[in-house]
């Protein structure tokens, strides 16, 4: 695995964790945490394709976007990345807030995407949920960053290794670009939630049965929409799902990328 940093064409910085080789896979984290998070995924698919997992604006290498971007924002972000990688259409996976994203380019730059996953991704919250994660993203921007209570969202009993690691990541991110994301997250997920039927390339929507803010329902609503939409709940899981059942994540997406390949 390679760490570099990739000039985007306005001169900002995107750092990128890179491993393998063969057709491009590009994969984008969640809110507070880094590209080592896709570490499970970046080992086992460096096997069969190029893997290239990004660090979102204002988090670990990558510069921050400017002050009040909201998702589109971020959109406008992954295709400059995709762009100056100049290695053709991706298949991209976004993990959270990065699910987010990943859907975004899906809908507005089809020609830059063969397939989207969106792991653990967010569709239309109720209005109680909606208040919550905004009362949220106001404490994050007024530096109360306590972390015990996501954590204690994400994970479950017997997750504790990867719970240490993601509490690590958290304790390390910026602070400003956490808060920044956390806002276009808080406020993101109706922005694409009636264009997701544009999105005709192979797409999989997964999360854990547990996870209460990324909820089955909502997979099960977005794989529904798209011509080519598959959901995957996996039991027994939470938010963190790629790190808590790495094995059964990154089956899920072999499929997902062997099915692009049966349509090349």
């Amino acid at each position: 695995m390679m760490s570099r940093t990739l000039r985007l064409s306005d001169g900002s910085a995107v750092r990128l964790l890179e491993a393998g080789s063969g057709a491009a896979l590009l994969l984008i984290h969640g809110v507070g945490l880094r590209a080592e998070a896709w570490g499970p995924q970046i080992g086992a698919l460096a096997d069969t394709a190029h893997v290239i997992a990004v660090d979102m604006p204002g988090h670990g290498g990558s510069d921050p976007l400017p002050e009040g971007a909201r998702l589109p924002d971020y959109v406008s972000w992954v295709a400059q990345v995709v762009e100056s990688l100049a290695l053709g259409p991706v298949a991209l996976a976004g993990h959270s807030m990065g699910a987010l994203i990943a859907g975004g380019l899906a809908v507005e730059r089809p020609d830059l995407v063969r397939g989207v996953a969106l792991l653990n991704g967010v569709h239309r919250r109720s209005p109680e949920a909606r208040a919550a994660v905004e009362a949220r993203a106001t404490e994050i921007a007024t530096g109360a960053n306590g972390i015990e209570v996501p954590l204690a969202r994400w994970f479950g009993p017997g997750d504790e290794a990867a719970r240490d690691q993601v509490a690590g990541l958290l304790r390390r991110v910026d602070a400003a670009g956490y808060a920044a994301a956390y806002r276009a997250f808080a406020e993101g997920d109706d922005v694409y939630a009636d264009r997701l039927s544009a999105i005709c390339c192979p797409l999989l929507v997964l999360t854990g049965d547990g996870d209460a803010n990324s909820t089955p329902a909502m997979t099960e609503a977005m794989a529904a929409m798209a011509p080519q939409g598959r959901a995957v709940v996996i039991a027994g899981h939470r938010h963190m799902v790629n790190l808590t059942a790495p094995e059964a994540v990154t089956a899920e997406m072999k499929r997902w990328l062997a099915t692009m390949e049966a349509q090349a």
